[in-house]
């Protein structure tokens, strides 16, 4: 009896112990700067929003955002690797949708879906048709003209394979039965300088990429359900005949084995960041459409969006 007893005071001893490093640890964090790792090149939108978050996740915890670069492959690369970073909560990287999902699905890419652990997801930039402001399409119309005419010739830039501008241009062809020749690049960034640059004729972008290069771009259409207000000159694709509503959804993800209690944290931060008025507008005048999908309203969310995707990766041929 007194050997039983003393193993549970011993146990429960342990446990307490357990549970005061644990909360400890929690009630410190972050206890250093937070490495925020974006799969894509420097230029993009997940750059731009990291980059805005920067100052506010400062004033919020007292350290820092430290950014930087994992290209490749549409951010496979990046993801492939996110298992193997540091689990303690001062790691996150940018986790889009559809990419995480689409990409697994197309081939081996080194990651699956569920390594990813999403704590949240917090804005929405609308799929958009770009041309250059000197480019002979005026409208939606006459690069369509142009596509059946010469079919293959009209050449578009976009963000890495099957990733939400692949998805939007494989719609957009069955849609408006014409074929164009998609050119996958590393991210937005180095999408929109090969727009500028003339290596293209058009992009699959963002209302974002309109809103930071509005002297140089136009748009002819988006892809959302209504116009944009700060372009409500622009027509929706559904007003021109075409149903097509969509875009990439970004938010953060953590390494496997991240303690709930700091997923958790981290979530409570970035959604503060979200609900901030001044950061609010900043990413407004960007062109984002801003969301909140905490960590206990994830499996939900990411639910909701592998439906929709399965939808995509038949029209894409990735699965029967």
């Amino acid at each position: 009896m007194r050997i039983s007893l003393s193993i549970g005071l011993a146990a429960g001893l342990g446990l307490s112990i357990v549970s005061a490093f644990t909360m400890a640890q929690t009630d410190e964090f972050p206890s250093k700067d937070i490495q925020y790792v974006i799969p894509f090149g420097p230029g993009g939108e997940s750059d731009i929003s990291a980059r805005l978050q920067q100052k506010y996740f400062e004033e919020i915890t007292g350290e820092q955002l430290v950014i930087q670069y994992m290209p490749g492959g549409g951010g496979a690369v990046g993801w492939s690797q996110l298992a193997g970073m540091s689990a303690d909560g001062h790691t996150i990287m940018g986790s889009n949708l559809p990419h995480i999902i689409l990409k697994p699905m197309g081939q081996d890419v080194g990651f699956a879906t569920e390594d990813l652990n999403n704590f949240f997801y917090f804005h929405y930039s609308p799929d958009a048709i770009l041309v250059r402001n000197e480019s002979p399409y005026q409208t939606l119309d006459d690069l369509i003209q142009a596509a059946k005419e010469m079919p293959g010739a009209v050449t578009f830039s976009g963000s890495g394979t099957y990733s939400a501008n692949d998805v939007a241009n494989t719609r957009f062809q069955q849609l408006a039965d014409v074929t164009t020749t998609y050119i996958p690049f590393k991210g937005t960034g180095a999408a929109v300088t090969a727009l500028l640059g003339g290596q293209v004729q058009a992009e699959w972008g963002y209302t974002t990429v309109a809103a930071n290069h509005d002297d140089k771009v136009r748009m002819l259409a988006v892809a959302s359900e209504e116009r944009h207000p700060m372009f409500p000159d622009v027509p929706t694709f559904k007003e021109l005949g075409y149903d097509m509503v969509g875009g990439a959804y970004r938010g953060m993800a953590v390494p496997d084995g991240t303690p709930v209690e700091i997923q958790q944290q981290l979530s409570d931060i970035f959604q503060q960041i979200n609900q901030h008025s001044q950061f609010r507008q900043e990413m407004e005048d960007l062109g984002f459409v801003l969301m909140d999908v905490p960590v206990d309203e994830m499996d939900a969310f990411m639910s909701e969006r592998m439906d929709v995707y399965e939808a995509s990766a038949r029209e894409l041929g990735l699965i029967d």
